[in-house]
């Protein structure tokens, strides 16, 4: 049976953190160890998971981190593979599925990857839901563009978690990357670890006004994510992203020149090898044009 250990991010998640913590523990054919970061929180989290889920291993608390990402490049840091199969991400606040591990281990054999990742049901308090398809085929650059879809349905080898975490301990930068999500893929897909992106969702994706980023299937989420293009942050991390890994695509490096008078052509006929969705790729070309991105 294989042992996954779960890397559990919290802040504030006393409310949700029972439905998450029970729908881990209930993981079918595999052996789960939990261990969690509790990010300094006022509504009592760690107190309440000490007492209610003694099972869960605890790192120190105290520490304010201020952002999932940070959170997540902490217990990454402080976690020890040895013992471990795989490893998972996990939020605070979702549900999984039964057979969420064994279902991602087995696609993993299947396909003879080191990394998976899988397209999620969003589901709000009243009822709704929609599946968030992230599943389109990869492309040569998506990974400097986008991540491989919620970081909460990532499942990777040992060999990976090991090497992630050691350039994260040795390349300082690296934790400056906002998305953990995003630098794990392209930490992976520029070090040709090989990555299966499932069309088939097996969890439940918690919407709520605290997500720090969620699906982006509504008018208001759609005017969060412009204001983030707009002020810079999105291009900010790309370069981020591509300065870490030292890409010498002549095309790429067209791109992070920061001192661009007009449009490059040449970004523009290949925008289909940097986003994986159609319509991400229209949007990408027309923040381009306005030079918002």
């Amino acid at each position: 049976m294989y042992r996954v250990l779960v890397l559990l991010a919290v802040y504030n998640g006393k409310e949700w953190i029972d439905e998450q913590l029970n729908s881990i523990r209930i993981q079918e054919n595999v052996q789960v160890d939990i261990l969690a970061s509790v990010d300094l929180s006022t509504d009592g989290s760690f107190e309440y998971i000490a007492k209610n889920h003694p099972d869960v291993h605890l790192l120190p608390y105290g520490e304010k981190y201020g952002s999932a990402g940070k959170n997540f490049y902490r217990l990454v840091l402080d976690a020890h593979f040895e013992n471990y199969d795989y490893i998972s991400f996990a939020d605070q606040d979702d549900i999984w599925l039964a057979d969420k591990l064994s279902h991602a281990i087995q696609k993993i054999n299947k396909k003879e990857v080191d990394a998976y990742s899988g397209n999620v049901i969003a589901f709000w308090e009243d009822g709704r839901q929609t599946l968030i398809d992230k599943s389109q085929p990869q492309v040569q650059f998506d990974y400097f563009f986008e991540a491989a879809g919620p970081g909460c349905t990532y499942v990777f080898n040992k060999r990976l978690a090991q090497a992630f975490q050691h350039f994260l301990k040795n390349v300082p930068e690296s934790k400056k990357v906002a998305l953990h999500d995003w630098l794990l893929y392209a930490y992976a897909r520029s070090n040709h670890y090989r990555w299966y992106i499932d069309k088939e969702s097996k969890m439940l994706y918690r919407q709520h006004a605290n997500n720090q980023v969620g699906a982006n299937e509504s008018f208001r989420a759609a005017c969060k994510r412009y204001h983030l293009v707009k002020e810079g942050w999105y291009k900010k991390e790309i370069v981020k992203l591509l300065k870490l890994f030292g890409c010498e695509n002549s095309l790429l490096n067209k791109y992070i020149g920061t001192k661009r008078l007009l449009p490059k052509i040449d970004i523009i006929v290949n925008v289909h090898q940097m986003r994986r969705r159609s319509r991400d790729r229209y949007a990408f070309l027309v923040f381009y044009i306005l030079r918002l991105i």
